[in-house]
């Protein structure tokens, strides 16, 4: 109370005590008016939510970890890499297991539910799975790096590739990000993803679905929507979007979530700069659609789509919305 004293005294140039004092009340007022109509009733004793800085570090320590020579600490040695990956990962995991209890016991209160054992319970299983899924993770990763240096005549090698193309350093996150998407805690995801969305200007939703070899070149204002499919060996290049063409109404008048509305794009398709994708379109394998082009219409494998055509109709019977 004394803190809170001072700090309202320190206002008076500013707001006039007694003025602050009412817009603290009002803000209370908004707070746990806010809270009783999304069934936020139940105090957690704590932050309600996961931390945006403390994710960022970790993901950072994760980085370090899955590519220790590359992007680890200027004084570490190979001889010391396994020393440094385990106590980093350690660190990594179990300000991880913070964010994840955070988020699993956010959900308990919206459904009105007495926080219980199972909660820890779920946090163990979640970090222990997504810990375990990092060395499938680093390879698919390497998969991606060889596909950004491999077309990308500019590239002067792979750790070039690694340490400066924005492109893999948004898969890099996406992929950490899907990751603790399938395994429940897609809050996390989300913020994670949007790490990678503010530093890199490419926003993918972690619930996109992505195979091996992708690769987004430039990569600035790229957006890859949440129900998204996308094969092996996919090439994007800057200001693509691959979206969704409308929205369902909902009975309360609420969007309905998670439905596919989002393209397929199949193995070996490249899209150039400026093309926007939009429903849930099937891209067929080998295809390749121009800059500029605005798609939404299902497209066979072995496809060459310029603006001129894709303004034909129709392109193929393909998949709608």
């Amino acid at each position: 109370m004394a803190a809170q004293t001072g700090n309202l005294d320190r206002a008076e140039g500013w707001v006039a005590a007694e003025k602050l004092a009412s817009i603290v009340s009002q803000l209370k007022t908004a707070r746990l008016d806010w809270r009783r109509q999304h069934g936020r009733n139940r105090e957690v004793g704590g932050r309600e939510l996961p931390s945006r800085e403390e994710l960022k570090t970790l993901v950072e320590a994760i980085r370090a970890a899955l590519f220790p020579m590359r992007l680890g600490p200027l004084d570490i040695r190979e001889e010391s890499e396994d020393y440094f990956v385990g106590h980093t990962l350690g660190l990594a995991l179990t300000a991880l297991a913070r964010q994840v209890r955070l988020e699993l016991a956010l959900a308990v209160g919206k459904k009105g539910l007495p926080a219980d054992g199972d909660i820890e319970g779920r946090v163990s299983g979640i970090v222990r799975d997504f810990g375990e899924a990092l060395p499938g993770i680093r390879r698919i990763l390497d998969s991606d790096v060889l596909a950004a240096y491999r077309g990308d005549p500019a590239a002067g090698s792979v750790d070039e590739v690694l340490i400066c193309y924005p492109g893999i350093r948004a898969v890099i996150l996406y992929r950490l990000a899907h990751q603790l998407y399938v395994l429940g805690v897609p809050l996390v995801a989300r913020i994670i993803s949007e790490i990678a969305h503010s530093e890199t200007g490419i926003d993918i939703h972690p619930g996109a679905r992505i195979g091996g070899g992708f690769f987004v070149d430039h990569g600035t204002g790229v957006v890859i929507g949440e129900t998204t499919v996308i094969g092996e060996r996919v090439r994007l290049y800057q200001a693509v979007t691959l979206g969704s063409k409308g929205f369902r109404d909902g009975h309360s008048g609420e969007l309905p979530k998670g439905y596919p509305r989002h393209p397929i794009v199949e193995d070996d398709v490249v899209i150039y700069a400026g093309a926007t994708v939009l429903g849930r379109i099937t891209i067929g394998k080998c295809s390749t659609i121009g800059g500029n082009v605005w798609l939404t219409r299902s497209v066979p494998p072995g496809s060459h789509i310029t603006q001129a055509y894709a303004s034909e109709r129709p392109l193929t019977d393909g998949a709608g919305i």
